[in-house]
């Protein structure tokens, strides 16, 4: 089997023809990772809106987006029939958003999927009562290096996975995410949820969650910037997420990682984006299989920021002509992932065992 040759291959679907594109939100994630992608993509962005207004013409001139609005009413009465919506507005305004949207349309939602489950359920029931087609960006799916490592597990290369692990040491400068200061849930909910939903789309849902996310003394005015999630998969499999955002020490001990183990081989796929941010390393993919001399290198060309942000809008594209015969972060999916995030916070809320007793007379 040509390994390297089957890791080359692996990309993202794609739509024949894309469809245009309206922008909701002119923030950040906009600015840094959507619209880069579709610019990479060759996706066309005819529309962005914000209340804003100032903020969208701003990004607008910056992106060569013709048409400005301030408000959604104005975005919808412009936009073509065949529109895809991209909502990258923060979780608490997607509830707002999504009834303002035509009914049918097809629509990429920001993750995550509301601030709790019981917003993402009623997320869930719009997108149903409006006959939304639609998707969450947990593009984490998409990054080069991961569809490498899955195309390689597809071959395979590892046989049976028995263990995976999530290692994420680094600073994360939590400051230039402003809404975050008062946000009651900040690291599983807004980072390591990427990693749940990556898990997931390996193992599938899990029998039970133990989770512990504590605040940092570094940044003692925000909630958990740090966490450790195990996944129940049965007695056969180890699968765990250890994240810690305070590390500010030399950068080169920072480390950002999926691992995974195989009866016949492993990898180690690296989040450059979390190392030095937001500086960053380039993404990589190294790989063993039993009876090679040592580890090598796989061709991984791209980054999960912004290239992964072409996948997800690629997908949903794909899907909503035909294209493609499933949506793998669909909100019919991406409620899964929610609640399991869900259930790592009540699992952090409910505490461990306490120490047995002694009797020793």
């Amino acid at each position: 089997m040509d390994f390297e040759k089957v890791m080359r291959e692996a990309v993202a679907p794609r739509p024949k023809v894309a469809r245009p594109i309206v922008l909701v939100g002119a923030g950040g994630i906009a600015h840094d990772a959507h619209l880069p992608a579709y610019k990479k993509a060759g996706f066309s962005v005819v529309a962005v809106v914000d209340r804003d207004r100032e903020k969208a013409e701003t990004l607008a001139k910056k992106f060569a987006i013709p048409f400005v609005a301030g408000t959604i009413a104005e975005a919808v009465a412009y936009a073509p029939k065949d529109a895809v919506f991209d909502c990258t507005v923060p979780a608490p305004a997607q509830r707002v958003v999504l009834p303002q949207l035509p009914d049918g349309a097809a629509v990429l939602l920001q993750k995550p999927m509301g601030e709790t489950l019981g917003e993402a359920t009623e997320i869930l029931k719009l997108c149903r009562s409006k006959g939304l087609t639609a998707a969450v960006n947990f593009q984490l799916r998409w990054a080069p290096n991961m569809l490498a490592a899955r195309a390689l597990y597809d071959a395979g290369a590892l046989s049976a996975v028995h263990d995976m692990e999530v290692s994420v040491s680094c600073h994360m400068p939590w400051e230039l995410w402003s809404f975050l200061k008062t946000a009651p849930r900040l690291e599983i909910l807004y980072h390591s949820i990427h990693y749940v939903d990556l898990v997931r789309s390996w193992f599938g849902n899990p029998l039970g969650v133990y989770a512990k996310t504590v605040k940092s003394p570094r940044t003692a005015e925000l909630a958990a910037t740090k966490s450790v999630i195990t996944f129940d998969y049965g007695d056969d499999k180890r699968v765990f997420i250890a994240a810690n955002h305070s590390h500010d020490f030399d950068p080169k001990m920072q480390r950002s990682f999926v691992q995974w183990e195989g009866m016949e081989g492993a990898m180690r796929a690296r989040m450059g984006v979390n190392l030095n941010y937001p500086v960053g390393l380039p993404d990589n993919l190294e790989y063993i299989v039993r009876g090679d001399a040592g580890w090598s290198e796989g061709p991984v060309s791209g980054n999960w920021f912004p290239d992964a942000f072409m996948g997800s809008m690629g997908s949903l594209q794909a899907y909503v002509q035909g294209e493609a015969s499933t949506l793998p972060t669909s909100v019919e999916d991406a409620i899964d992932t929610m609640r399991t995030v869900e259930a790592a916070y009540i699992s952090n809320r409910r505490g461990g065992v306490e120490l047995p007793g002694l009797e020793l007379e």
